[in-house]
């Protein structure tokens, strides 16, 4: 039977419950560059939730910087999309009618997007490695060819901060209202960061002029997002049916678990988005570094061991014995180097962390965490190292997951099945680690010698370096599936060890 395509709200048939609202009785005041999976489970439903309760032109154009793909599918539906909704007891699905458009792949329609007055806010979610900014310096990172060739020609930008930045100066020259950048990637002060590499792009690129307006008139909120959202598959698109009844080639899943927390420091305006269950603070950070220590540093871990184990979920980890028990480790770990947080606790948040990995129903893949290493663990494995010796207490968990990456930087599984390391620093580390495959201590000491990687007083650590080489050794000599075994024995050991005494 053919399905009709899901182009109106007039053609769903099924359960899905619809929006509270007209979608074209309101008008775009949102761009939002990098319209994926995440988006569409986490900001684009919470101003559906914002429009459905007060109104207002809020609607989202979407930008797909490089692929066109997943654009196509939204414009060839007017933006309508399911999302489904998959706890452990239950699956619900509503359609979402926030998203007005998508451009794809198009730098110039963007950045007239962009410079369009009715743009009140310009959110993103680019991944952390789409922003070309370099931690250290906290400019625009000139070694990358994007950021390099917007430089040349400002004006004709295509990348993140030569878009915004060039949008700014045709705005200010045109006497628009400042708009606010929002950004909702997993970056520490997200914000902060991004309005550094913005102010130093527009110096670098234009003049100190451009750089000091910037500095007095945008608003770079901080926020912290939190919602597990797999990768959609050819199940999510026969449950969209099931749904709705029609053919949706932009359904999205995801687990009911949703948080945003957002600097409330706005330039012209924003959604309601509290009616979708956003929190407004005036300090993001201590929830934010909650979240990338106890659940993505978690999450990194468990997806390299995980992988290597065969694991092709986050549930199936949560369903071994010894990857459950060292992924509980690594969350109770994490929680030791937080200081209190008013109302939380983080036991609570461990054991809500441990329900949503473990969720039967949502088939979050391994390999899909596991990207873009270089740029993840820095904030989720190392700065949380550092702290815990600070605070004089384990650092193995942390080895445990550093050591584990290592190991995936191999490229091929124990039984030779091989896959490819997707991270923007991936021909830099196979180079640097050729010739050393199976010698634990040179390939932990070729990956601690990669310059702005892993910080020097960690990488001198004596104690680190002795459970980063040994969990490694292990790994290379007897295995994954082995070595996990023996990391399990050994934490058992000292758990019993700790009860006797």
């Amino acid at each position: 039977m053919i399905q009709t395509r899901l182009t109106t709200l007039d053609d769903v048939s099924g359960n899905a419950r619809l929006p509270g609202y007209q979608p074209h009785a309101h008008g775009v005041g949102i761009a939002h560059l990098g319209v994926g999976a995440f988006h569409r489970a986490h900001q684009a439903v919470m101003t559906d939730d914002a429009l459905a309760k007060l109104g207002g032109d809020w609607r989202i154009a979407g930008v797909s910087l490089r692929s066109t793909n997943g654009a196509d599918n939204l414009n060839e539906q007017n933006g309508l999309y399911t999302l489904i909704e998959r706890g452990q007891s239950a699956t619900t699905a509503r359609v979402i009618a926030s998203i007005d458009h998508v451009i794809a792949a198009d730098a110039k329609a963007t950045l007239n997007l962009l410079s369009d007055a009715a743009i009140r806010i310009v959110t993103l979610t680019v991944t952390e490695a789409g922003y070309a900014i370099d931690r250290e310096s906290r400019l625009p990172d000139k070694d990358n060819p994007v950021v390099a060739r917007d430089l040349s020609s400002p004006k004709n930008p295509t990348g993140v901060l030569g878009l915004l930045v060039a949008s700014i100066e045709l705005r200010r020259q045109a006497g628009c209202e400042p708009f606010t950048v929002l950004s909702c990637d997993n970056l520490p002060a997200n914000g902060a960061l991004l309005r550094d590499g913005v102010i130093g792009f527009a110096r670098a690129a234009f003049n100190d002029e451009l750089a000091q307006w910037i500095k007095a008139n945008i608003a770079f909120p901080n926020s912290m997002v939190d919602r597990i959202t797999p990768a959609s598959t050819e199940d999510t698109r026969k449950e969209a049916i099931h749904q709705t009844g029609c053919d949706d080639r932009a359904a999205v899943e995801t687990e009911p678990f949703i948080q945003w927390i957002i600097e409330d420091n706005f330039s012209s305006g924003r959604p309601q988005w509290e009616h979708g269950g956003a929190l407004f603070v005036s300090d993001v950070t201590p929830y934010e570094r909650m979240k990338l220590t106890m659940l993505n540093g978690a999450h990194s871990m468990l997806a390299y061991a995980g992988f290597l184990a065969a694991c092709t979920h986050v549930r199936d980890v949560m369903q071994d014995k010894d990857l459950r028990l060292l992924v509980s480790r690594h969350i109770k770990a994490a929680a030791l180097v937080l200081k209190p947080l008013p109302g939380v606790d983080f036991n609570e948040y461990a054991s809500v962390l441990a329900d949503r990995f473990a969720n039967p129903a949502i088939a979050h893949e391994t390999y899909q965490i596991a990207t873009d290493g270089t740029q993840k663990l820095p904030q989720r494995i190392f700065e949380p190292a550092l702290a815990a010796i600070d605070e004089q207490v384990d650092t193995r968990p942390y080895a445990f997951a550093t050591a584990m990456w290592m190991r995936f930087c191999l490229q091929h599984t124990d039984d030779g099945w091989r896959y490819e390391l997707r991270d923007p620093r991936a021909k830099e580390i196979a180079a640097a680690i050729s010739n050393v495959e199976q010698d634990a201590s040179a390939l932990s000491s070729r990956i601690h010698a990669l310059p702005d990687f892993i910080p020097k007083r960690l990488a001198e650590n004596r104690e680190w370096r002795h459970d980063v080489d040994d969990v490694l050794s292990a790994v290379l000599s007897t295995g994954c599936r082995a070595a996990l075994a023996r990391e399990a024995a050994a934490l058992n050991a000292s758990n019993d060890a700790a009860v006797d005494t």
